[in-house]
Parts: structure tokens; sequence; C-alpha cells
């Protein structure tokens, strides 16, 4: 992109109210374009048709784990400002309008879709609450202890998560968790609607939950970026709570993470103190916190910041005091997928504003040195998917959801956990850890 452009970009974005659109409010959105896969007749009949009975109705009834606020007004129950504890609860995503199960069925399995499938938002309820940090802290003469009474309270809400996480494994036939990250201009509203449509075409057979920590949605590009970038680095030890708690949970069998945007840099944030937490402990991380997944979709942090972040111990083995055994600790049972698209115009707005050689989100595979490929590709499991063609959506920052042909490889990745070479996933390989999609599905 010329630089003419960026400055365009730049002083437009400037504007209040300009930057992101459907993020800014809790209104109604439409449901995503249909997935390639499921416009496969076959292919959507066998996925629609493993739906449990119990689940097979348009809404869907949502985890949600927060460090947001309570709103005090507004159309949301949660909003922008910081909560100094975590919540947890409810958040039902309604499609609409009014469509019997079979009828949505059919419609997602079309291109064209009419009528048109909107989501919206129907009740939140909170569930439970950890209590409020710095958790207090007693004076004795052996020295500093934890206080009893805080520590119930903590127990207690953490045991009613485990309690509401149990209820709803009872109707998720896989027994995994689908843990969805937004990014930058979300809020409850809109994060709930990309993980209940990305839950949608995943077959409904996971526990589907979002992480909705206080990222701006409103004022102009450089104020809210900035409470964003800050608000992403005050909630990395919630979300890494969030992970260690689920995983602790007997009945969760694996835990799939899926991070967008400005999340891609807090899940990263989070998984690297998980990693330092585990190996410390003596254990692997990907069995420490049951680990399947990981996948970054535009990613919006530094390329070398997150290579530092994915390969935290590959040149420090001094940190590997408790590890005793001659190979690596494994950090994820499945793999790291990152999505890619040079084209993605938000990025190179991130990039300007942070002065940033390149960001993850954007990368090819010449941009990435032959160090890291040559490392990525001996450690293994590690995979670029770039998407070069047109955009479909504004920014081109979203081809996750907004692209057909990029949303049905996601979903064939979270369903069956194929590899890139996989004939059902239809990727070229262009390089030793990356993948491309054929030219005439761009």
């Amino acid at each position: 992109m010329s630089p003419r452009l960026v400055r365009t970009l730049l002083a437009a974005l400037l504007l209040p109210g300009l930057w992101g659109g459907a993020g800014c409010a809790g209104g109604p959105r439409a449901l995503m374009p249909t997935p390639t896969i499921f416009q496969e007749v076959e292919a959507a009949a066998a996925i629609f048709a493993a739906v449990p009975p119990a689940r097979r109705e348009p809404a869907q009834d949502l985890l949600f784990i927060t460090n947001r606020a309570p709103a005090t007004d507004g159309p949301l129950p949660y909003g922008e400002r910081r909560s100094m504890s975590l919540a947890f609860g409810s958040a039902q995503v309604l499609m609409r309008p009014g469509l019997t199960w079979e009828a949505l069925t059919q419609l997602s399995q079309s291109g064209e879709r009419s009528p048109r499938v909107s989501l919206e938002l129907g009740p939140v309820r909170e569930v439970g609450r950890f209590p409020e940090e710095p958790y207090r802290l007693n004076m004795t003469p052996a020295g500093v202890v934890r206080d009893a009474a805080m520590l119930a309270a903590h127990r207690q809400a953490r045991d009613d998560l485990r309690t509401e996480v149990r209820r709803r494994l009872q109707a998720a036939p896989s027994g995994k968790v689908i843990l969805y990250v937004h990014g930058f201009n979300e809020t409850l509203a809109s994060a709930a609607y990309t993980a209940a449509e990305l839950c949608h075409f995943f077959g409904r057979t996971h526990l589907c939950a979002f992480f909705t920590w206080p990222a701006s949605s409103t004022g102009n590009l450089l104020t809210s970026f900035t409470q964003t970038t800050e608000s992403a680095q005050f909630s990395v030890g919630h979300l890494r709570q969030t992970i260690r708690a689920l995983a602790q949970i007997p009945e969760v069998e694996g835990i799939h993470l899926l991070a967008h945007s400005r999340g891609a840099a807090l899940l990263l944030s989070a998984l690297r103190e998980l990693h330092i937490e585990a190996i410390a402990a003596g254990q692997a991380p990907a069995e420490a916190f049951k680990i399947e997944q990981v996948v970054l979709m535009s990613a919006d942090i530094d390329a070398e910041v997150a290579s530092q972040q994915i390969l935290i111990f590959g040149s420090d083995p001094d940190m590997l005091t408790r590890w005793d055994r001659p190979v690596l600790p494994e950090l994820f049972r499945g793999r790291l997928t990152v999505y890619t698209s040079p084209q993605d115009r938000a990025l190179l707005v991130s990039r300007t504003l942070f002065r940033s050689g390149n960001r993850i989100g954007q990368l090819t595979p010449e941009q990435i040195r032959p160090s890291f490929i040559d490392l990525f590709d001996r450690f293994g499991r590690m995979d670029l998917v770039v998407y070069e063609g047109r955009r479909t959506d504004f920014f081109g920052h979203s081809s996750f959801t907004s692209n057909p042909r990029v949303s049905a490889d996601l979903v064939e990745l979270i369903r069956n956990g194929s590899a890139p070479d996989d004939p059902a996933r239809n990727l070229i390989s262009t390089g030793p850890i990356s993948w491309g999609f054929p030219q005439e599905v761009r």
C-alpha cells in the first residue's frame, strides 16, 4: 500500500466512530458467509446430522468469561472499563428472524441467503465472580499469609465455574472447549457473535466459550488503540487464570484456543506465562493445560515479539531447571496455526503506529528469517497459512469469517485436526512451514 494511502487511512481513522463498525454496539449483525465446505451437500448434511438433538435450535447459549466492569448505562451489561475481578456466565446469541432448526441448516448451506440470517444478543446472565483483586494478605508471627476468607471466596467461585462447565459438557459430545479471544474494537456482543457463528459451523459439538476483555470500541483510533493495548496487557493474568481453571476440570478433555487481532498478542502472553508455570513444575504445558489447537487469526503483534513468545525456552536452556528429560516439553497437543493476509489494511495501520517491521497477521514466507523457518520446521506442528486473494471485508482483517474458503479451512482444522497437507484442506505448500490457497478459490 502506498504511503499516501496510509496517511489517508490514518487521517480518516482519527475521526471518532469510523474505525470498526459492527463491533461498536450491541445491535444485530449478519451471520458470516457460508464456508465452502457447507456448500457441498453431503459434507454439510454429515456435519449437521452430528449435532446433538438438544442443540438443534437456532439460539446458542455460550459461556462467557470477562474482566470487563459491569456497565452502569448503555445497551450492554459490560462495558470498556477494567474490572479487578473475573466474572463468568451465560450469553445467548439468537439467530433471526424466527427460524426453525431446519430453516437455519438450509440457509447455512447457501452461498446466497434469503432471508438474511441476523445474530442478536439475547439474555446475558452472570453466574459467578471471583473476589476483587488484590486478594487480602495478613501478617502473622511466621510471616505473610493469605486471608482465609479470601481463599474461601476464591475456591467457591472456582467451584461454581466448574459446576457451570460440567453442566455444559453434558451436552457437548466432544468433551472439548473452544475458547475464543477477540481483538481491538470489540464489545461483549460482537465477541459473542463471532464465537457463536464459528461454533455453529464447527458443528456445535464443543463447549463454546469466549473470553471478553475491556478492548475499546469508542473514540478515535489513537486513543482507542492506546487504551486497548494497555487493557490487553492488563488482561494477561485473567486469561491465564481462565485457561488454567478450565484445564483443571477433569471432565474437560482438551481446549482449542482461537484468537483474533490484538487478542492474539494477549493469548501469546498468557500462554508464555502458563508455559513458564508448567515447566517450572516439571510438567509439559500441553498436558498440564490440555492445549489442543492454537489458532492466531490476523494477529496484531510484531513478528519478532511473537517469535520470542512462542519459543520461550528454545534459546534459554537454563530455564529448564526442573526438566530432566532429553526432549523438550510439548507446548500443545495439536498445531499452532497462523492465518495471515498481506492485504490486511488494519495491520498496516498498526504497523505504522508501532513502527513495527512486520505484523504476524501480514506475514508471507519471504518475510520470515531463514533461521526462524528452520527452527519452526524442526520444532514441528507450526503452520503459516497465507491468504493472498482479494479482501472480503473492508479492512481485510477478518478473513477467517468473511472469506468462505479461509473459514472452511478453519472448520476442517478444528473439527478434524487435519494437518495442512491433508487433501481435505486443499492447501498448497509454499515452504517448509507455509501454505497457501489454490488460485481458483481465492
